[in-house]
Formats: structure tokens, sequence, C-alpha cells
């Protein structure tokens, strides 16, 4: 097995990020390889145990085929736009079984590194959610298998494989995406400074002005609210598999600054893709 993705960035290469997906792919199937069955019903979604093994073996593939340079059309990067594209893709692909969905699910991963690999110098691709790197997209592809793998191990009484590290890689998804998932009528007249600290990592800014928002690398110098969170917390709030007020009672939350009161109101102002 390959354990780096030569020459596409800091982020694949010295990042660990090859590995993570790699992992992450290897510990969803074994997660549905040892499910009792596929019927089971997915805390918190309309979807079975074996709907979101499908879906992530979909999801593997259609990044692969980008990672590829191929052109694939799924949705307009809304959360609407999104779930429409998911069903259609669910009501035609029959497969349900723990076994095939599985393998297809680590296959897929693989023909993403494989892609990679033959085309590191690869500029921009078009993805779902917008233009990316192909480092980005990477990030993408680990980010949507850390939230579904959530959310089996949830269905499956078993321990997911979301942890500190893989959160950290998944920042350069989340940061070029912020921005597309924006709820526009939560922000309509808000003007916040806000900087977003993760424990023991990464740290960024998000203005909002005239109704948009801007994400940056660098966080403004003058913040009204800073956040600090813990990572996986950070990244199940992002993803909409956890809301703020359990993770703020552990103190896996923590908000001051000017306006500290404009920390209650971060999350509220993102919808979840």
């Amino acid at each position: 097995m390959r354990n780096s993705l030569p020459d596409i960035g800091r982020t694949m290469d010295a990042g660990g990020l090859g590995d993570a997906i790699r992992d992450t792919a290897t510990e969803i199937a074994e997660l549905v390889r040892g499910a009792p069955g596929t019927a089971g019903a997915v805390p918190g979604s309309r979807w079975t145990v074996g709907e979101a093994a499908a879906h992530l073996a979909l999801a593997n593939a259609l990044m692969a085929e980008l990672a590829a340079g191929q052109e694939r059309g799924y949705g307009d990067g809304t959360p609407q736009s999104l779930a429409a594209a998911n069903e259609r893709g669910l009501a035609a692909f029959g497969e349900r079984g723990a076994e095939p969905l599985a393998a297809m699910i680590v296959a897929q991963a693989e023909a993403f590194l494989d892609a990679v690999e033959r085309n590191p110098a690869q500029g921009t691709v078009i993805t779902p959610m917008g233009p990316m790197s192909l480092a980005e997209l990477a990030s993408y592809l680990l980010t949507h298998m850390l939230g579904h793998g959530w959310d089996l191990a949830r269905a499956l009484g078993r321990p997911h494989m979301i942890d500190r590290a893989r959160v950290e890689l998944t920042m350069p998804f989340m940061l070029r995406a912020m921005g597309r998932a924006v709820d526009t009528a939560a922000i309509a007249g808000l003007s916040a400074r806000y900087e977003i600290r993760l424990w023991g990592g990464t740290r960024f800014g998000a203005v909002f002005a005239d109704g948009a928002v801007t994400v940056r690398e660098q966080p403004p110098a003058r913040p009204d609210c800073t956040i600090l969170t813990e990572p996986v917390d950070f990244l199940l709030m992002a993803l909409g598999r956890r809301g703020p007020w359990g993770a703020m009672a552990r103190g896996h939350v923590v908000v001051w600054g000017r306006k500290p009161w404009l920390g209650h109101r971060f999350p509220a102002l993102f919808s979840a893709p």
C-alpha cells in the first residue's frame, strides 16, 4: 500500500490526508460488514444502514471520477439540491448488501487516491460544492465519509472514527465550503467578526457584512467574538450532527470577546449540506 500522495501539496502529503481517507473507508467498511443487517434505521435520518452505505459507495465513486478529470453534475451546492441528487442516485442504485457495499466504499476510495496520484498537477475541479483544488476535494471526501461514518456508528452502536487529527484534515474543505453553506436569511443585516479556534489546532476568521460571509485562514485583527471549540464537536456541529448546547454544557465550546453573545448565533448562521 502507498503511504503518501506525492506532489499535490502539503495538505495531502505531509498532512497524511491520503492515509486518513484510506483508513476511514476501511473502518466504515468494517462497520458495514459487522452490521446484523442493513435494514435498520440511521438515527436522525430517513435512511437505513443499507441506504447510508449505498450513498457512501456512490459518493466515493463520484469523487474518484472528479479526481480523474471527469465532469459530473450533482446539484448546485445547496442542501436541497444535494438531497434531491442523493435520492435520485439511491433510487437508481439498488444494492443494499453489506459485503458488496463495504467493498465498493473501499475500492472507490482507492480509485480516488489512484486518480490523485496519476494527476498530481491537476488544477481546479468542479465539485457539488463549487470549484476546488485537488487537495480540497480530498478533504471533502474525508469530511463526507466522516459524517456518514458517524451516522453508521451510531446506528450500529459502535465507536466512531472521528478524532482531532482527522478533523484538522477536513479544514481545507470546511473553509472552502462555509461560504456556500451560509443561511442567507439568518445573516441578513448581521455585521460581525468572528475568530474560530479549534483546541490545539486551526484558527480562522469569518466576517459577516452586507448579507455575505468572508472566510479566511487568517482571523480578523479585532474580532467581535472568539469561539474556542473541541475539534470533534466542531465537525459534528458543522455537519448538523450535533447541536451547540450539549457541547457548551460539556465545556467543549468557550466564547469570549467584545460581543460574546454572538457566539451563540454562530452555528445557526449555516445550513449543513
